[in-house]
């Protein structure tokens, strides 16, 4: 584990929605983040960083468990995480002082993903963290419950989303950012008046659709534009509702520029206040984002019903000991739920306090895994670790999955109940073999990807020389296209190799998907689970 010479306080931060090609970090032409330009001389800067899934409710599950989605099960067909220790528990358990800043609905207690944080606050416009942890959360859970009440409590769910939409067009519905950076400073505070190391986890929504940014960071990246004008619902557009043109892309791309902006300016704020007050040296800084944004690739908006790049392939700079700051990491491929293992290896915790596979509130405990730890000298050199079998696939075992990224997407139920509601007010009719409907896996490294599909033909790129993903190498049979393979006679092998490599993880993980009828979608989902996705007012 590591050695550190102080107190191992952590700050972990997620940029919800920011794409890796909009930061001038990783050498965007507009500077949206010349903080995260200046962090970077003190952070090493990963290039191929891999996100287990396109969307916040997963890739939060596995930032806290270690985990796939697959293994932790908390996808929109099980909204909610369950059964397993949490990276906050485990810390909390060893006395850190633990908090949760965000706006984003899905990071609640009623997705269990704030489970283990001493301090909480989603920062919503109507309903905020204290009051849903509080009381009222009893209340709500009652009125639920009730077949009677149960309509009542729906609506104030509709007022709820309605006034945030009403406040994001005003500029303050997603600009939580400078509040939560006040609120962390308070937090560390208090911890460090309390004698605690801390471990703070924050995310950013403001890149997050609507986009409303501040008018000092608009008039930099979109002067002149009115961002009640452009479309700011993805689904219009990917069901074909709603066209944009090229001049309508830049004005919406300006926007989201403005978004990421607004948030490195209060990264900015939040970094220098821990030079200035002595703790920088003390503390591993974690900035990366939960996955990316599509602006028309692929005839695609948002982050849904694909697993390209530009979602997954996420920024990634992190700060801490034996790691290389002001060093850019070209080559290797990092999963972010390696992130789980690099925290409690700097921090030094056990996550296993209840003794082999159980943390402290008995429930299942990933335990860490010095394969997975970006501070360890054998990172991702699975064959030369030990540990249990379930941290790893069997393979890792000759070293063969090294170099091998894993992105797990389940079935899109609460976009796809959104899109076919834009659809039909449109009169669109959605084809059911597509990508809509479709769960999607991919086995990824540096050169190569393999995308399985589940309604559409599976895909295969090679990302060396086809970074936009336009070129499937993939024919109708599946096979590597002999006109394309004798461009680069290497492309089956490395097809292959993905190919291969993601048939492990299906069996090692989760096994082939079970056929779902059109009507299923919702269907084999519990009860609870549909209540808690109403509860966040995704579904009818």
């Amino acid at each position: 584990m590591s050695d550190t010479d102080g107190p191992a306080n952590v700050l972990f931060v997620v940029m919800d929605t920011v794409r890796k090609r909009n930061l001038s970090v990783y050498g965007y032409d507009r500077p949206t983040t010349p903080n995260l330009e200046d962090f970077a001389e003190e952070a090493q800067v990963f290039e191929e960083a891999v996100a287990p899934a396109p969307w916040t409710l997963p890739v939060h599950a596995s930032l806290f468990t270690g985990l796939y989605p697959s293994q932790h099960r908390a996808t929109q067909e099980n909204p909610y995480l369950e059964g397993v220790t949490t990276l906050a528990e485990s810390l909390s358990a060893a006395d850190y002082a633990t908090a949760c800043y965000s706006s984003n609905a899905w990071i609640t207690p009623y997705t269990n993903l704030t489970d283990g944080f001493d301090d909480q606050d989603n920062f919503f416009q109507v309903m905020p963290g204290d009051t849903l942890s509080g009381p009222l959360s009893k209340a709500w859970k009652t009125m639920n419950d009730s077949d009677t009440l149960r309509g009542f409590a729906d609506l104030l769910v509709k007022m709820g989303n309605t006034a945030h939409e009403f406040f994001a067009k005003e500029g303050g519905g997603d600009s939580k950012t400078p509040g939560i950076v006040d609120r962390v400073q308070e937090f560390v505070a208090e911890a460090e008046d309390d004698g605690q190391e801390w471990f703070t986890f924050v995310n950013l929504m403001d890149a997050h659709l609507p986009y409303h940014p501040p008018e000092e960071f608009a008039e930099e990246f979109a002067p002149g534009v009115d961002s009640t004008e452009v479309c700011q619902n993805s689904k219009e557009y990917n069901c074909g509702a709603r066209d944009i043109d090229d001049d309508e892309w830049e004005d919406i791309v300006g926007l989201y520029d403005a978004e990421i902006a607004h948030i490195d300016h209060h990264l900015g704020r939040l970094f220098d206040w821990l030079r200035e007050t002595d703790r920088w040296e003390d503390t591993m800084v974690v900035v990366c984002a939960d996955h990316g944004e599509l602006h028309g690739e692929h005839d695609l908006y948002g982050h849904e019903f694909c697993i390209y790049d530009p979602l997954v392939n996420v920024p990634l700079l992190v700060k801490g000991p034996g790691l290389d700051g002001g060093e850019r990491d070209e080559e290797t491929q990092v999963e972010l739920q390696d992130l789980y293992h690099t925290v409690l290896d700097y921090a030094g915790v056990d996550p296993e306090v209840g003794g082999p596979g159980v943390g402290a509130d008995g429930e299942a405990a990933e335990p860490l895994d010095p394969a997975r730890s970006l501070l360890s000298a054998d990172y991702r050199d699975f064959a030369s670790t030990s540990g249990p079998e379930r941290t790893r696939f069997s393979a890792h075992a000759e070293g063969d999955l090294d170099d091998i990224a894993f992105v797990d997407y389940h079935q899109p139920v609460v976009e796809l109940r959104q899109l076919e509601s834009k659809a039909s007010d449109a009169g669109v009719t959605l084809e059911t073999d597509s990508r809509f409907y479709s769960r999607m896996r991919a086995a990824r490294r540096p050169d190569a990807k393999f995308v399985r599909n589940e309604r559409i033909p599976d895909e295969a790129y090679r990302l060396d020389r086809d970074p936009g993903e336009t070129e499937n190498l993939l024919g109708a049979d599946g096979e590597v296209q002999d006109d394309l393979a004798d461009e680069d006679e290497d492309d089956a092998e490395a097809v292959g190799d993905v190919e291969s490599a993601l048939g492990v993880f299906e069996r090692e993980i989760d096994g082939e998907w079970d056929d779902v009828g059109d009507e299923d979608v919702l269907d084999d989902m519990g009860e609870e689970a549909k209540d808690r996705l109403q509860d966040l007012g995704y579904i009818e």
